[in-house]
């Protein structure tokens, strides 16, 4: 039986279709990865399946439970991290965590979620003299108070530097090998790719693909890439297509990626055609098509924060 059930969701305000029909489910032990651009529909989806937002039509099951009706049941099931979390100015980290795991009748220890979450250092400091960061992982530990089944995570790295942001991988990593079933939004594609076992990709909500990272890539492409940027404004997508080699161009504020079949010949190509429209070029790069190509190939644009 699926972790999460979505059928035919549907959410509307006004005349915008927010979430149009989505699908999908997510099997026990799955690091479940949802990925779109601002404004596509995935907070409102996640929002509806955590059961703080009502839905307007569709089918959502999680644990076998209904998100609204069995509200209590499954909110002692699982565990949430909003991209942004209201902390209590005055209370140390330590503090926090006590007193979330007073709302739960079965939890996880202090000293196992400090550790966790790597606050030692920081874990009688009052959140108000936490640095973003640390706020951040601070909230991933509230989340994972009463040792829930299922976590969403929205953005869980977001505000970490890099070796932080790498041992939040670790931890979500581990979730995955210990059973746990983790629902992931990320803007960061790197994270993506590592982290999940599969990939919903939304765009004006709907989903428009799913699938494991490779088999997107895959799927999606059989060519090397070849990417710049220009301060020249639109490009013609058209006049990109006709270079030789490409077989797709896509231009997105400035930045242009073309997938082809042959990279000298676009290269050449391209040359030639940057001199002729007096077109200027940086960041000239080529490489093998990655999730983010197959983001932008989908939807036309970049993800962005």
């Amino acid at each position: 039986m699926p972790i999460v059930e979505v059928r035919d969701l549907r959410k509307h305000y006004g005349d915008v279709k927010a979430v149009d029909g989505l699908s999908f489910e997510v099997e026990p032990g799955e690091v479940f990865g949802m990925l779109g651009p601002n404004g596509a529909g995935k907070s409102t989806t996640v929002e509806i399946v955590e059961g703080l937002r009502e839905m307007d039509a569709g089918h959502v099951r999680i644990l076998d439970l209904d998100p609204h009706r069995d509200r209590v049941k499954v909110r002692e099931s699982i565990g949430i991290q909003l991209q942004s979390a209201s902390l209590f100015d005055k209370l140390t980290a330590r503090e926090h965590l006590a007193l979330f795991s007073s709302f739960y009748s079965r939890t996880r220890t202090v000293d196992e979620l400090i550790e966790l979450v790597d606050l030692a250092d920081r874990q009688n400091a009052v959140s108000k003299e936490l640095s973003g960061g640390q706020r951040q992982r601070l909230s991933f530990a509230l989340a994972m108070v009463n040792d829930p089944e299922v976590v969403f995570l929205d953005e869980p790295t977001t505000g970490l530097d890099p070796q932080a942001r790498r041992h939040m991988w670790d931890v979500v990593a581990a979730m995955g090998k210990e059973g746990k079933t983790v629902f992931l939004t990320t803007h960061y594609m790197e994270e993506a790719e590592l982290l999940c076992d599969r990939i919903a990709i939304i765009d004006h909500g709907k989903i428009i693909a799913l699938d494991t990272p490779a088999r997107l890539i895959e799927s999606n492409f059989q060519a090397q890439t070849v990417s710049f940027d220009t301060a020249h404004g639109s490009l013609s997508t058209t006049e990109l297509e006709s270079l030789s080699g490409v077989t797709q161009a896509v231009a997105d504020d400035g930045h242009v990626e073309l997938f082809t079949a042959d990279v000298a010949a676009t290269i050449g190509a391209l040359m030639d055609y940057a001199r002729q429209q007096d077109v200027p070029m940086s960041d000239l790069n080529i490489g093998q098509a990655n999730l983010e190509d197959v983001f932008l190939k989908l939807t036309g644009r970049r993800i962005r924060d």
